[in-house]
């Protein structure tokens, strides 16, 4: 939900596999719906992508591909078989051809995928939003809104008929709709599934033609009339005025709220997600190998300079340096990792956390209650700004992490609230105008260096707010800033493989290079 963002949706998450997020499990997300409205029976399949936007150039390096047909195969995020599902997808006999036109699309992540099978044709347009966060905008020509965090229920119609009044008798919804465009259906928002005989009953009604049941694919379901205590910072210390709750527990009452959980589940889920990001980071230390892969397995060279005291002094940085190397290794290698805020920038917010969790010896209940004092920062972020690079260059999601990380990292010293919001300030303000330009369209450099950035600008910042430094500008209107200065940049700078670092004379030769040694292979990764 865009106004209210939820940690597990739109911060902290998905659990995947892939280079980007944006790309992998945003469109694996889109997959899963299309094979949903398909009944999961697909024959051929139609994608378009719009020349002036990102994915012409990305869909297949950065993994909208691979996404794609994981969900049309019904496959999770996380699915080790996504590495190869270019053949999958041709073993399930499933059509696919991709092709580049005008279609007039308005935002950079615009999929437009047309559906067949024996028995029937749908038409999809949907979105990619950042973080793995997607908006499907159109059914078989009437617009909608489906973003993943409903069981939604479409219910093809020859007319209206007395449809409306069966749903509000025996269906429990948070929302329908009646779209009455090039064809015909209500589209029933609930929080559970529709009982089996209830779709019997209703199927069975004369203007019924045919009903669609398709799945939630966030983990986080939304709910109409939903209210959260804050959704500013501002508004965050006036609701915290007389309660001197910690960051963290903000976070928690925070997410409570939005997904109607308790704070002993927020705290148990994000436990979760520090055991899945501390897991990346020890496979990672362990050396990580990918056939189509820019750099090597450079936290390894690291972690031997760390322990021979061949590197400049500064422990707890170096530390952090190496969990950061260490995470995007995974993700440059499908591995398992966490889109913290997004997959491109997985690395900086870890490692920044778990790195220096390890230097001060804290406990892994001290750890999870830094991760939430970051995301409660994201949700500020994802409420007012975005985490897509192709929307707002890199400072959305490095930057963001970044932030997200300083003002942990002011909890985890012990400082204080303000100091936390200060950092969080300090570090969006020195990542503001940060492009996204891979070299040889791969989600691995410069985007190692820039989490590297963007996890020691955020150590940097923690102790400038330690030391009572002037953040000068309150944090939401950095975020504005920030927001507004990423529609500024020229979109060859975000994320589009067209401008900066990926269009010099040595990122064309690796790319050619990488096409050349890897033709054939299934998926080029990163």
């Amino acid at each position: 939900m865009a106004n209210y963002p939820s940690v597990f949706n739109d911060v902290i998450g998905p659990v995947m596999r892939g280079p980007s997020s944006s790309h992998c499990a945003a469109s694996l997300r889109i997959g899963r719906i299309c094979r949903d409205l398909m009944d999961a029976e697909l024959t051929a399949v139609l994608i378009e992508f719009d020349p002036n936007g990102s994915l012409a150039t990305t869909h297949e390096s950065q993994g909208s591909d691979m996404g794609l047909f994981g969900g049309f195969l019904g496959w999770e995020a996380y699915d080790e078989r996504l590495v190869n599902s270019a053949n999958e997808i041709k073993a399930a006999r499933i059509n696919v051809n991709i092709e580049i036109l005008d279609i007039n699309a308005t935002h950079p992540n615009t999929y437009k995928l047309t559906l067949h099978n024996t028995k029937e044709t749908h038409k999809v347009i949907a979105i990619s939003i950042g973080g793995g966060m997607i908006d499907v905008i159109e059914i078989d020509g009437n617009a909608v809104t489906m973003e993943g965090d409903y069981f939604e229920t479409l219910i093809y119609c020859s007319d209206k008929g007395t449809i409306s009044e069966f749903i509000e008798k025996f269906i429990p919804n948070e929302s329908l709709q009646f779209l009455d465009g090039k064809t015909k259906f209500y589209q029933v928002k609930t929080n559970t599934p529709i009982n089996e005989d209830v779709l019997q009953m209703l199927s069975e009604l004369k203007e019924v033609i045919t009903i669609k049941s398709i799945s939630p694919v966030l983990p986080v379901l939304s709910r109409k009339g939903i209210q959260v205590p804050f959704n500013t910072c501002d508004e965050m210390l006036a609701y915290n005025a007389d309660k001197n709750l910690e960051l963290w527990e903000l976070a928690v009452h925070y997410e409570s709220a939005r997904g109607n959980i308790s704070h002993k589940e927020v705290f148990e889920k994000m436990g979760e997600i520090i055991d899945i990001m501390d897991a990346s980071i020890k496979s990672g230390l362990k050396g990580t190998e990918f056939k189509d892969r820019i750099l090597g397995a450079q936290s390894l060279v690291f972690k031997e300079k760390l322990e021979s005291k061949s590197l400049l002094e500064g422990d707890m940085m170096n530390t952090i340096i190496m969990f950061v190397s260490s995470m995007m290794e995974v993700k440059s290698s499908m591995g398992v990792i966490v889109a913290a805020p997004t997959a491109g920038s997985c690395g900086a917010l870890p490692g920044a956390i778990i790195g220096a969790a390890s230097s001060l010896n804290l406990s892994r209940e001290e750890t999870i209650k830094a991760m939430l004092a970051a995301s409660i920062i994201g949700v500020f972020i994802a409420a007012h700004a975005t985490f897509a690079a192709e929307v707002g260059g890199c400072q959305a999601e490095c930057g963001s992490g970044a932030g997200m990380a300083a003002a942990a990292l002011v909890f985890m010293a012990n400082g204080s609230l303000q100091q936390s919001l200060s950092a969080a300030s300090l570090a969006l303000q020195n990542s503001l105008g940060m492009i996204c330009d891979p070299i040889a369209n791969r989600v691995e450099a410069p985007c190692l260096g820039k989490n590297v950035l963007a996890a020691t600008n955020a150590l940097s910042c923690a102790n400038m707010a330690l030391a009572n430094y002037d953040h000068l500008i309150p944090l939401d209107e950095v975020i504005d800033t920030m927001d507004k200065v990423g529609k500024a940049i020229d979109s060859d700078l975000r994320c589009t493989a067209l401008g900066g670092l990926s269009i010099t004379k040595t990122a064309k030769e690796i790319e050619a290079k990488l096409g050349e040694v890897h033709s054939g292979f299934a998926f080029k990764s990163c």
